[in-house]
């Protein structure tokens, strides 16, 4: 079955599915993602979708490169990637994710931080915010960071190892009076194995010339949007090292890993 086949064939069933407002632009409360979570836990790097496809789902979001080629992010449209030596390069349309998240950004809930914040305090102060735990949330902050430690992730050859293994050497990055924004999401408990629960976030500097993976932060101002996501779709990959991958069981200390 030809890609285009394939691509017509999800619209068709998820318009079936959620009726045309979902789809056809009426409704963009729709959180899209390719591959799960536990896949690159496993070391499932491969490429499954091109950036060309993946911006028609949404302008804003996370995610990776093909071989796990440092941190995607998405802002506005533009897709960046960071890679191992903490600076950002383009990203064309023929480029490929093996997993990815993004969403139509349209703020539900804007306001201002006005007080400095660790990012300790940052995710107790959004955790207030949201009004309900049982949906998604992608968040985006702009401002100014007294400090921020950020990580990348280089490029793997295969055979893959897995990603418990990569991020042991994984190099970090620290900036100080920086401006930049924080682009992620909050996902629900039991998306667990699927997504991250809780917070993933992505960093990308004013300039677009640095970034990664947030670890740590001191932020001293900021804006603060919040989109609420009622609405999830996933593509899987249809075979390769994904059919082989071992995606059951409890993978929360590696997830714990990977991502602190």
């Amino acid at each position: 079955m030809s890609k285009m086949i394939r691509y017509f064939l999800l619209t068709y069933i998820t318009i079936a599915l959620f009726g045309c407002s979902h789809f056809c632009g009426n409704n963009n409360d729709v959180l899209f993602q390719t591959s799960t979570f536990n896949a690159l836990l496993e070391g499932v790097y491969d490429g499954e979708t091109s950036f060309h496809d993946l911006k028609h789902h949404g302008n804003f979001g996370i995610g990776t490169f093909e071989g796990l080629d440092g941190e995607m992010i998405e802002l506005n449209g533009n897709f960046y990637q960071v890679k191992s030596d903490g600076k950002v390069y383009s990203v064309n349309d023929s480029m490929k994710t093996p997993f990815a998240v993004v969403t139509s950004f349209e703020p539900d809930k804007t306001l201002s931080l006005d007080k400095p914040m660790n990012y300790s305090q940052l995710t107790q102060y959004l955790d207030n915010l949201l009004p309900t735990k049982s949906i998604f949330y992608a968040i985006k902050i702009e401002g100014k960071g007294k400090y921020v430690k950020t990580r990348s992730v280089p490029k793997q050859n295969k055979p893959y190892p897995r990603l418990v293994e990569v991020v042991k050497n994984q190099p970090t990055f620290e900036f100080n009076d920086v401006e930049g924004t924080i682009v992620g999401f909050w996902c629900p408990k039991y998306v667990e194995g699927i997504n991250v629960p809780g917070y993933h976030f992505h960093f990308i500097t004013k300039d677009k010339k640095s970034g990664g993976h947030l670890l740590d932060c001191q932020l001293e101002n900021a804006k603060i949007e919040i989109d609420y996501t009622s609405r999830f779709y996933m593509i899987l990959p249809e075979g390769g090292e994904f059919h082989k991958a071992n995606l059951s069981g409890d993978k929360q200390g590696e997830m714990n890993k990977v991502e602190k």
